[in-house]
């Protein structure tokens, strides 16, 4: 039976029609990534981290030194901007340029104020082929050291000349001459004290004209001449203070008690190892190169030779504040750095060449 109505005798509705699969509904569009665009869980940190480095790098041209907190992060200058060379990566990737700008300022203040200490490397003066040498051992022992067993067996290993130690109380120069570790170094100028301006000056070779410059009531240079076979060199032999908060500003009189010291002498001749307290982004160690010293370890192409802390476990010494510095007529040959066993400082073991003429 048909049935007549609107759609005609043989039509169906059209709803009736729909009898197979609908069609797949497309994915909705996501749109692209916009450039320059970053979680903010991600650039606020890295804006932070930037912002606060530029400000350290600034204060590094503007007012070198002046405040104590910039002068403490400044002897951090190797690893202390390398969150900005992340943070230029990172912001590079996202396309996020304002901060990629902003990072690589501060990479490219670090390269600056790197380049001198890394490219200080040079080739031995051709007088040291053949000179007379001079094998020593420069170390801050730690005055709460309770064992001087580890510098015993460094010393028997070394057989060196000429040993300097920083804060070698007492009680750590009795038990080395007990051990007879320094037996074969018979001269001697000790500063005895029980606090870290305690000195040792040990030598194989006669020493004379010594002399102690103390500023702040405390010793801060132990001067001498040691004569050598090739003729007298000048030794002296520097502590200074710490940057603390407490003793910034004399840590910085002390480095320029040292600057005008070596003004006043000049270099020739002139030995000069020990705890500077500072590194090539310390203001006033960099006016001791200025006058004419050579940085033994970056001349011999070892910048990152840290010698401080050893308290810091994990992690390596980061800071490079114990030197040997050398004036014309002298060049460090060799050096390195040893354990340093019971100390908060890595030790020094150099080789000096003398020029035969240096006082002439």
């Amino acid at each position: 039976m048909q049935v007549a109505g609107e759609y005609g005798t043989d039509l169906v509705p059209p709803a009736a029609a729909a009898t197979g699969p609908s069609p797949p509904v497309p994915p909705p569009r996501v749109p692209p990534p916009r450039a320059g665009h970053l979680p903010l869980a991600v650039t606020v940190p890295l804006w932070v981290v930037v912002i606060a480095l530029l400000v350290v790098a600034a204060a590094r041209v503007v007012v070198w030194d002046t405040f104590q907190p910039f002068a403490v992060l400044n002897d951090g200058t190797v690893f202390l901007y390398l969150p900005a060379w992340i943070a230029a990566v990172v912001a590079g990737l996202g396309r996020h340029w304002p901060l990629a700008a902003a990072a690589l300022v501060v990479v490219a203040a670090q390269v600056v104020f790197m380049v001198p200490e890394l490219t200080a490397g040079e080739p031995l003066p051709t007088w040291a082929a053949g000179a007379p040498t001079l094998r020593m051992l420069d170390a801050n022992v730690y005055e709460h050291n309770p064992s001087m067993d580890g510098y015993v067996r460094q010393i028997d290993a070394l057989d060196p000349q000429l040993v300097t130690l920083e804060e070698a109380t007492p009680d750590d120069v009795a038990q080395l001459d007990a051990s007879g570790a320094l037996a074969l170094l018979p001269y001697r100028l000790e500063i005895s004290r029980y606090d870290p301006w305690a000195f040792l000056v040990a030598s194989h070779y006669p020493i004379s004209e010594e002399n102690v410059v103390s500023v702040y009531r405390r010793p801060l240079i132990v001067q001498l001449a040691v004569d050598l076979p090739s003729g007298p060199i000048e030794l002296w032999v520097v502590h200074t203070v710490a940057p603390l908060p407490s003793s910034f500003s004399q840590w910085k009189g002390q480095l320029d008690v040292l600057d005008q010291a070596v003004r006043n002498r000049g270099t020739a001749g002139l030995l000069m190892v020990g705890d500077f307290n500072g590194t090539w982004g310390s203001r006033g160690f960099r006016r001791l190169l200025d006058d004419g010293l050579t940085d033994g370890a970056a001349a011999r192409g070892n910048p990152f030779a840290m010698t401080w802390s050893q308290e810091m476990a994990p992690l390596p010494p980061l800071v490079r504040i114990d030197h040997v510095l050398t004036g014309s007529g002298l060049a460090v040959s060799t050096i390195s750095t040893g354990s340093g066993v019971g100390s908060d400082h890595r030790d020094l073991v150099a080789t000096v060449a003398v020029d035969r003429h240096h006082g002439q």
